[in-house]
């Protein structure tokens, strides 16, 4: 979902370029705020909270807002029964999402979604500016962003320095968990491709992103590795919370590991990415080729075949699939990324 908000957040540069003078609101989950704080693009915030999920009155609180707001235009992003019914209750004179059987009650218009990329983005991204077509705004080549404070990145670098890293060695932040088994490299193959890391660059510091209660699957994929490459983790330094985590991604090289939301939120920092798909998506929703002249992004089908029928499968059977997406398959082109930084 963090990913979403910040993917989707490229529709407010879009919108204050052509409308500048425009009222642009945000209507998000609260827990995603942290990678949009500071958008300057983003007028205000309404915000989704857990106890409007649990309970009808605080929805229909919500519901109300919105429709006193009187906007003149909402775009719905998320396309579930709840986000419907805002749109819905808003009034507004345009309200648009992607087309979908019975949504001609609650939208003004609806587009259809690209299955292949138009102007060499991601489908994430290319699909979302189709929503503003009622609008009469055309396609923008723009890519998320995110605001950090200097006070931020300053007191990230003070946490990095007490913990020993140096800003004259490369510092390599790794995104060694997905967000769910589906989307999680194994263990043993993340371990290997850390062995690669520290094999290739001898000086790298390495970061691991995860949460506390993460601490148990990533302290495993740390065990897993060679003795050599363990003193070259500097484990117990991670982001605490999701701003601290960005202000110390600032100060890395580069992001390596799962597709997800870090990968998403580095890229919008303008840090360079290596990605590992997971074998049951599909590449082009969330990497364009434009990005891939400072990015580089692997999946199965790179190396084997492995056609729409087998994502399909993969996502029944993570297991299976990613145990034929072997490190060796990856570590040449790591190691070529690793030496162009």
């Amino acid at each position: 979902m963090i990913g979403d908000v910040l993917t989707s957040s490229v529709l407010f540069e879009v919108l204050r370029n052509e409308y500048p003078q425009a009222e642009l609101h945000y209507l998000i989950n609260t827990h995603t705020h942290p990678v949009v704080a500071g958008n300057p693009y983003i007028d205000d915030f309404v915000f989704f909270s857990p106890a409007m999920e649990k309970s009808k009155l605080e929805f229909l609180k919500l519901l109300r807002k919105v429709n006193k707001a009187n906007y003149d235009a909402v775009i719905d992003v998320y396309g579930k029964l709840s986000s419907k019914l805002i749109c819905k209750c808003s009034h507004a004179k345009i309200r648009t999402a992607y087309a979908k059987k019975s949504n001609s009650f609650f939208y003004t218009h609806s587009v259809d979604r690209l299955t292949k990329p138009a102007n060499n983005s991601s489908l994430a991204i290319e699909n979302r500016l189709r929503l503003l077509a009622p609008l009469h705004i055309s396609f923008q080549a723009v890519q998320p962003k995110i605001h950090l404070t200097k006070h931020e990145i300053s007191q990230a670098a003070t946490v990095l320095m007490d913990a020993g890293i140096s800003k004259e060695k490369p510092v390599y932040m790794i995104s060694v968990l997905g967000s769910n088994e589906t989307k999680t490299y194994p263990a043993k193959y993340m371990a290997k491709l850390l062995d690669v890391i520290a094999n290739e660059q001898a000086e790298a510091q390495i970061l691991f992103n995860y949460i506390p209660n993460q601490e148990k699957e990533a302290r495993a994929i740390y065990e897993l590795t060679s003795e050599n490459t363990q003193q070259q983790i500097f484990f117990d330094v991670f982001g605490k919370n999701l701003r601290e985590f960005l202000a110390i991604t600032e100060h890395c090289n580069a992001l390596i590991g799962n597709e997800g939301g870090a990968v998403n939120m580095a890229k919008a920092l303008n840090i360079q990415t290596f990605i590992i798909f997971s074998p049951h998506m599909n590449k082009a929703n969330w990497f364009g080729s434009e990005e891939a002249k400072t990015n580089v992004a692997v999946h199965l089908s790179d190396f084997i075949s492995h056609e729409k029928e087998d994502r399909i499968l993969a996502k029944a059977d993570p297991e299976t699939y990613y145990l034929k997406f072997k490190p060796t398959f990856i570590a040449p082109l790591l190691n070529k990324f690793l030496r162009a930084l």
